[in-house]
């Protein structure tokens, strides 16, 4: 297969996908209006990005793709919805970075709980200031809440026992049972989470539901004082709420992303928070580890190969979770040639759309099993028809 590299991946992307035979054009920095015309020269059955932004246009026309890999956990650079109209297969590269994304967030808490940055800022400037610096409260036996446990959340949470910290968490799935296994307390609700915890840290996907997450009410429900952290992605965050909670309840900040953050890699920078005292920014790093990238490359050419190989995509995140099928047809048959044809055109002749196919064939191969949920009536004369030929063993439809 012809696959299309569109942002920097780790040289062991490329050595590995060039070693299975495909064919790799690797071509870093592709944006906008370059990605499009590249994906119409090269014509790639596969591309892989990023932080690359992949619009719908960039997949509409005369393009052979099938498989969009974000080689990362969140995929909100992609136009998901576009590349499902157009066939295309969606998947990531999750848990890859969570090690190095938790092990950032445990390094903003550190760095407010110590005033880090601001000690070195003050030491390079010539200016000692041991009187000020030396006040941290300490991590020890302080309270930090989780809020999301997916890898990553589950991953600071292991840092922070490691710590000594007692841990909160919430998520919309998360039990009793796995709250304990983790070793958290579960809450039922963000905003009383928020109010009983000295550290608040977010591991949200950035969805339609979690847009603003942390909002006035949620900042409102905060310790004054209290230290926030978000390394996951600036949607889930109001931003003009987190400015209220800096400059009204002192709350102290880390984020590791804001909102309109360059696409590029160097140049001059510009965010209404970047310079507020009460918040420490980084640069979008938290995945950004050795370490984290040769992972995540390893699973992109895992997913790669996957679907080369056998048509399967892993993590696959646009697939139907339920299809809109309304019934089952079961055929049992023997396992000759055209026999599953005949049966299809029954249903194309039925009208019932298919949603879900599969044929199983048993051991021996005389004679194979066929699944067919399908999307229309219930029809006796179709399945008379279906059960008539010569090659059907048995039949059976059901309604779901």
């Amino acid at each position: 297969m012809k696959v299309l590299l569109a942002d920097n991946l780790s040289p062991s992307c490329v050595e590995a996908l060039n070693a299975s035979g495909h064919e790799v054009v690797n071509e870093p920095g592709l944006k906008g209006d370059a990605l499009t015309d590249a994906l119409t020269r090269e014509q790639p059955e596969v591309l892989v990005v990023r932080s690359t932004l992949v619009p719908a246009g960039a997949i509409d026309g005369d393009v052979q793709l099938e498989l969009i890999v974000r080689a990362g956990a969140g995929y909100d650079n992609i136009d998901v919805e576009g590349a499902s109209e157009q066939g295309v297969f969606v998947a990531n590269c999750p848990g890859k970075n969570a090690a190095a994304v938790a092990e950032l967030t445990l390094g903003l808490v550190l760095a407010l709980d110590r005033s880090i940055p601001d000690n070195v800022i003050d030491a390079r400037a010539g200016l000692w200031n041991k009187a000020k610096y030396a006040k941290a409260a300490g991590l020890k036996g302080k309270t930090i809440g989780v809020i999301g446990t997916g890898n990553i959340g589950c991953e600071v949470i292991r840092r922070a026992l490691g710590f000594e910290m007692y841990v909160h968490a919430w998520s919309r799935s998360l039990t009793d049972e796995r709250a304990a296994t983790l070793g958290a307390a579960r809450w039922r609700s963000p905003q009383v989470l928020a109010a009983e915890c000295d550290i608040v840290s977010l591991h949200l996907a950035a969805t339609p539901e979690t847009e603003h997450f942390a909002d006035r009410a949620f900042f409102e429900a905060m310790k004054p004082g209290s230290f926030f952290i978000n390394t996951s992605r600036s949607s889930v965050v109001d931003e003009d709420a987190l400015l209220w909670a800096m400059n009204e309840k002192n709350i102290r900040v880390a984020v590791d992303v804001v909102s309109g953050e360059p696409a590029f890699k160097k140049g001059d920078f510009n965010h209404p928070l970047a310079a507020h005292p009460n918040l420490y920014l980084t640069h979008h790093i938290g995945a950004s580890t050795a370490q984290a990238q040769e992972a995540i490359a390893d699973e992109a050419v895992r997913v790669v190969k996957s679907y080369a190989d056998t048509g399967v995509v892993p993590n696959c995140v646009n697939m139907a979770v339920r299809s809109a099928a309304t019934h089952q047809l079961t055929i049992r048959h023997r396992d000759k040639v055209g026999v599953l044809a005949a049966i299809l055109d029954e249903v194309r002749k039925a009208g019932w759309n298919v949603q879900e196919m599969e044929n199983l064939v048993f051991a021996g191969g005389a004679s194979a099993c066929a699944n067919i949920r399908f999307d229309g009536q219930h029809d006796d004369e179709t399945v008379a028809c279906i059960r008539a030929h010569p090659d059907v063993l048995a039949v059976t439809l059901i309604q779901l």
